[in-house]
C-alpha cells in the first residue's frame, strides 16, 4: 500500500523488500540508495492495522554514517573504513521508527534513520 500513512508515529516491525543499486542525486555529486520495506505490525503493541504499508527512504553516499544504526539493528557492527553490502538486508526483518512529516503540503511517512533489532 504505497502512499498510505501510518496511524501513528511508532516503532514498526518491517520486512526489507528492496535495496537498489543507487541513483545519482539531483546535483550529481552523490548517490542515493533507495530502500523499500513493508510494515508487518506495530513493534510495541503488536497491532496489525498498518500491516502492508510500504515505506520508502534512502541512504546517501555522502552520509553513510546513517547506515550504522541500520547495520547494528541487523546484527552487524560497522567499522570505520569497512565495506558492507546493504542490499544483503533484503528479506530481513527490522524495527523502524516511522514519523509523520509534511512534504509539498501533504502528510507523509518519514523514516529518520531510527532502527533497532526486531523481536521477530
Amino acid at each position: 500500500m504505497r502512499g498510505k500513512i501510518v496511524s501513528e508515529p511508532a516503532w514498526y516491525t518491517c520486512m526489507i523488500d528492496s535495496f537498489d543499486d543507487g541513483k545519482p542525486s539531483k546535483d550529481k555529486q552523490s548517490t542515493n540508495y533507495n530502500v523499500e520495506a513493508t510494515i508487518i505490525r506495530n513493534a510495541d503493541t503488536g497491532d496489525e492495522k498498518d500491516q502492508g504499508i510500504m515505506l520508502i527512504w534512502n541512504f546517501n553516499s555522502k552520509a553513510m554514517g546513517f547506515a550504522t544504526g541500520y547495520l547494528a539493528a541487523l546484527g552487524t557492527t560497522a567499522e570505520l573504513g569497512g565495506r558492507y553490502r546493504l542490499e544483503d538486508s533484503v528479506g530481513k526483518v527490522i524495527d523502524i521508527f516511522v514519523e509523520h512529516d509534511t512534504w509539498d503540503g501533504k502528510t507523509v511517512n518519514r523514516v529518520n534513520h531510527k532502527y533497532r533489532p526486531s523481536k521477530v
